[in-house]
């Protein structure tokens, strides 16, 4: 068996010996065949963005086979408000490549997500992961590449304060136990997530913590490798899962909402983006920021505005995106820059080789690093439905392509300066402003909604749900009538905390 596969922390890749892009039906028995599975679990997003849940008892091999072949009926009304009651069926079918073993179950189990169907066999045109799907064949045809993605997944654990160890307020970037409370419980997250198949590229605690009336809330951070884009939106659905149910287990509180009280840092979904041509990738040109990064960008800057509804999607999402803290709440871009929007991280462009440097005793690498580079939309936070979202990231920058001034647009909207400070107070002037509401998302999506429809991409029917959700918070004033009052604040956050 290939060591690799044999490694392979998801127990059916190293049991059968294949990726799990390979997996089979007769893959998928033959496992809990001859590992005493007894139940199969179908799990799917709804509207709301949390993975539902159907169980089913392995009654027999030919019930077996009717599920995994066949897949079952939903009410679908139940599931996505833009499906009505009287023709709301659906069929959900699980993909064998998503399986997993559950690590939650008492009962030997195995999970698989699932897809869309409607009463006619199709792929429901309005279900998230399908538009997604849709979004990267139309940027595959009009640019003959690939687009991949992952997530930062922020999120803050809440929990009884012992008093023992006090982190220091809002410096937790980083830092280790004692003063970090929640190592364990994030490496054991990252564990399972693994085991269900996440590529996980590192774990950390961030900059928030902060105790309130009694409870320690200490910010974490999981970030994820690059992959398929439509790979990586279930690999973050899924680890929002785990988190959850695994914060349960120890009796521990978790939110993945963007803001929690007035002065502390907010939890963001960063994104980060790549293009591949034949498994070669396109963000460089000879060591530097390639035209193809660039077009991307414009698209970006174009639609930053719009983006907002998929990535923003309640009124707390516009209190962590103020000015004079690290989320952006302008239309721009730069290198290494966490005051504009789309940042070009370090990309190991260097031409030393710091690895002999640190460590005299290796030889000289000639380790190819160009695969390492991405680009990170930085306004999303955890309310986002994931697969909507870098849905309309993947329409703004196949959109660039589509653009023939978007170089000039990349030029124009480039800054290599903190915006924030006075000094650069001319340069604030010129950019556009983000959407502080999510009435002012909703009108901003209405206006280029067409783009994001284009090519069949996000139906009407979707986007139009979209604008009602954002329009129902009727919160155009919200930040403003608010501001600082921490117990409004506070009263907010509570009536959102379990958003995503």
């Amino acid at each position: 068996m290939n060591r690799e596969l044999a490694l392979n922390p998801n127990k059916l890749v190293s049991f059968l010996g294949k990726p799990a892009k390979e997996f089979t039906k007769a893959d998928i028995v033959e496992y809990i065949t001859k590992n005493d599975i007894r139940m199969v679990n179908f799990m799917y997003p709804a509207g709301d963005g949390r993975l539902k849940t159907l169980n089913f008892v392995i009654n027999n091999a030919d019930y077996l086979d009717t599920i995994l072949t066949c897949g079952e009926r939903v009410d679908g009304s139940s599931l996505f408000s833009f499906i009505e009651a009287g023709s709301s069926d659906l069929y959900v079918v699980p993909r064998f490549s998503t399986a997993f073993h559950d690590p939650f179950a008492e009962i030997p189990t195995i999970t698989m997500l699932c897809s869309f169907f409607n009463k006619d066999g199709e792929p429901l045109a309005s279900a998230p992961r399908y538009t997604l799907l849709k979004a990267l064949n139309a940027f595959r045809e009009v640019t003959g590449m690939d687009f991949e993605a992952m997530g930062e997944l922020e999120y803050y654990v809440i929990a009884p304060d012992e008093g023992l160890f006090p982190a220091t307020d809002q410096k937790g970037y980083h830092e280790s136990a004692p003063y970090a409370k929640f190592n364990e419980f994030r490496t054991e997250c990252m564990a399972y997530i693994a085991q269900a198949g996440g590529q996980i590229k590192y774990g950390h605690s961030e900059v928030g913590n902060f105790t309130i009336d009694g409870r320690v809330y200490e910010q974490n951070e999981i970030e994820f490798l690059p992959v398929a884009a439509a790979d990586a939106a279930d690999q973050l659905v899924i680890a929002k899962w785990i988190i959850r149910n695994l914060a349960y287990r120890y009796g521990f509180d978790i939110t993945f909402a963007p803001k929690i009280t007035a002065g502390k840092a907010g939890s963001g979904l960063h994104i980060h983006m790549r293009i591949v041509k034949d498994g070669k990738n396109m963000m460089l040109d000879g060591g530097v920021l390639s035209a193809t990064a660039r077009r991307a960008i414009a698209g970006m800057m174009e639609l930053a505005p719009s983006i907002t509804a998929f990535g923003n999607t309640n009124p707390t999402s516009y209190f962590r995106l103020v000015p004079h803290q690290e989320a952006p709440t302008n239309v721009c871009w730069g290198d290494r820059n966490r005051s504009v929007l789309v940042r070009v991280p370090l990309g190991w462009t260097a031409k030393s080789d710091m690895c002999q440097i640190a460590n005299p005793l290796e030889k000289a690498h000639n380790y190819d690093t160009s695969q390492k580079q991405t680009v990170e939309m930085r306004s999303p936070d955890g309310s986002a439905d994931v697969y909507e979202l870098i849905a309309g990231l993947v329409v703004a920058c196949r959109y660039g392509f589509e653009l023939d001034d978007a170089l000039d647009i990349a030029e124009r909207t480039y800054v290599n300066v903190n915006i924030h400070k006075r000094e650069n107070a001319d340069k604030l002037k010129v950019l556009a402003q983000l959407p502080d509401s999510c009435a002012a998302s909703a009108d901003c999506l209405e206006r280029q909604r067409a783009i994001f429809e284009a090519r069949g991409v996000f139906s009407p029917a979707m986007i139009d749900g979209i604008i009602n959700m954002l329009r129902a918070y009727n919160d155009r004033t919200l930040r403003e009538d608010i501001g600082n009052d921490r117990a409004q604040m506070l009263a907010l956050v509570e009536k959102y905390f379990h958003c995503g």
